[in-house]
């Protein structure tokens, strides 16, 4: 099951969708332990802002006495135990002897700090001790315990994490002046109580989620792979007796179908291959059959009575024609398969194409004689190709052969060769009988005629054209052919130029 493209579909969804959500849960988790920890330093600065601005202006104007000596402050485990006592407004307005004005002042200073601590959250604490190191306010929360840090800076706010007077994990901000000291602190226990829900969230929250995502992640992916499972079956079931048969293609243009699109392409060229081939089977059968029948009705005849020497040599001559035909037909198909299979030999090298059509232009008048047509050579370009100068003699032999075949006694055959835009262009045009319109897509396929029964009285295997077609094609040419029915055909062959430009200057002759 885990082989199967929808299972690893599923898979890879839930294992993107846990990576996310993991890494969002490793995210959120720790920006939102630096937002709380930031948020909660800009809250004990602003407070200590608060606190300096209210004692600082009326701390000014409370004397300071000279007799007062200073204490040591308390040592650490007697401040954490609550050891120093809190004094009064009263207790330093007798310590101090300080006047009822100094002590109404100093009053006013705690009355409105503690109204301000009675708006903020009931577990932040709040000290502050006087020039001595004595605590002169502490917040309510504290009780009997109290703060204490030894390196307080002057003038600047300084935050630390410390533990707190019952071993508890604080955040503290303090700072100092000449005449107070305040601490403002708030228990990170806080923090890390939000820190837990968060987390505890993210523990139900991402199983939760996995388990949709395995859900989903399968749902869809069976519903996108359906057409596939579709197009799987029916093409279990096309065979070669049924290529007519389509694959379904969904409505929308997407991976799936144009899948399914491409596939019934492929077997629509399947099916036109495989007629061919059956189309192929039938008329080599029936072209070697033909000669094979007259070959066995010639040797028949010559059994059945006793015959001159001449009536002997005349039905050795008749089985003679026919094993060239048959000769013919199957080095054409063996030249043929092996353009198939990549295995026809062709040699390039620089050809002179005016050299060769004046050959050709020879030989065709000879082929023409016995049927009196006129053959002309209209024009003649010096013209040079990189190409094998045997197959493409025997390409426009091909093509002149065949319009001799076609055209009627006391016709014209012309040829011409010309370069223009960079190309070599032959043409043979007839005066032949011409090719249907809807028949010139045809006649380049295998033992394709237009008139079959007049191909056979001119001794055509419908071969020629095909291998015409393919040594244009292996010469990275093409070849096109303009017919008009009774009135002949022209057959135009474009060849790329060698490449110096078709000059014929470096190339014998």
């Amino acid at each position: 099951m885990f082989r199967s493209i929808r299972a690893k579909l599923s898979l890879w969804y839930t294992a993107i969708v846990s990576i996310t959500l993991l890494a969002f849960g490793i995210i959120a988790y720790f920006s939102t332990s630096a937002s709380l920890v930031e948020n909660l330093d800009l809250s004990l600065r602003n407070e200590v802002r608060w606190l300096r601005a209210i004692i600082e202006p009326k701390a000014k104007k409370i004397p300071r006495k000279a007799h007062r000596k200073p204490q040591p402050p308390p040592p650490p485990k007697q401040a954490a135990k609550g050891g120093t006592k809190t004094k009064s407004a009263q207790d330093l307005k007798a310590t101090d002897e300080w006047s009822r004005e100094d002590s109404a002042a100093a009053d006013q200073i705690w009355k409105q700090i503690y109204e301000h601590t009675l708006l903020n959250p009931k577990k932040q604490l709040i000290q502050v001790n006087d020039r001595y190191d004595d605590i002169i306010y502490k917040s309510l929360s504290l009780g009997e315990d109290s703060l204490y840090y030894n390196d307080v800076p002057y003038y600047s706010i300084k935050l630390v994490t410390i533990r707190g007077p019952k071993g508890q994990e604080i955040r503290l901000a303090a700072t100092q002046n000449e005449y107070v000291k305040i601490f403002v602190a708030y228990p990170i226990a806080e923090l890390n109580e939000a820190l837990q829900s968060l987390f505890s969230i993210f523990l139900v929250l991402v199983p939760i989620a996995v388990i949709i995502s395995i859900a989903g992640g399968w749902f869809l992916a069976k519903k996108s792979l359906q057409p596939v499972d579709e197009i799987t079956r029916t093409a279990h079931e096309i065979t070669a007796q049924n290529l007519d048969r389509e694959l379904p293609e969904p409505g929308v243009n997407d991976e799936i179908g144009r899948l399914a699109s491409t596939f019934n392409e492929m077997i629509r060229r399947l099916k036109k291959s495989f007629d061919q081939i059956k189309q192929f089977t039938v008329d080599a059968s029936h072209e070697l059959r033909t000669p094979l029948t007259i070959m066995r009705g010639e040797v028949e005849l010559a059994m059945r009575s006793k015959k001159t020497p001449d009536e002997y040599r005349r039905a050795l001559a008749s089985i003679l024609d026919e094993i060239l035909r048959v000769q013919s037909i199957i080095d054409n198909l063996l030249l043929l398969s092996k353009s198939d299979l990549g295995q026809a030999i062709v040699t390039f090298e620089p050809v002179r194409l005016d050299a060769l059509l004046e050959e050709l232009y020879e030989d065709s008048t000879l082929l023409a004689m016995p049927k009196h047509i006129h053959v002309e050579l209209k024009r003649n370009d010096p013209v040079v190709v990189r190409g094998d100068k045997f197959r493409l003699r025997q390409l426009l032999l091909n093509l002149i052969d065949n319009a001799v075949k076609y055209t009627p006694e006391s016709g014209t055959i012309r040829l011409r060769l010309e370069q223009s835009n960079g190309a070599a262009n032959i043409s043979v045009e007839d005066t032949g009988i011409g090719i249907p319109a809807e028949e010139i897509g045809n006649i380049f396929n295998r033992f394709y005629r237009v008139d079959k029964a007049r191909s056979r009285e001119l001794g055509g295997s419908g071969l020629g054209l095909a291998i015409a077609k393919w040594i244009v094609e292996s010469h990275n040419g093409t070849i096109t052919v303009q017919s008009e029915v009774n009135k002949g055909s022209t057959f135009t062959v474009t060849l790329p130029l060698f490449p110096d430009g078709g000059n014929v200057s470096s190339v014998a002759g």
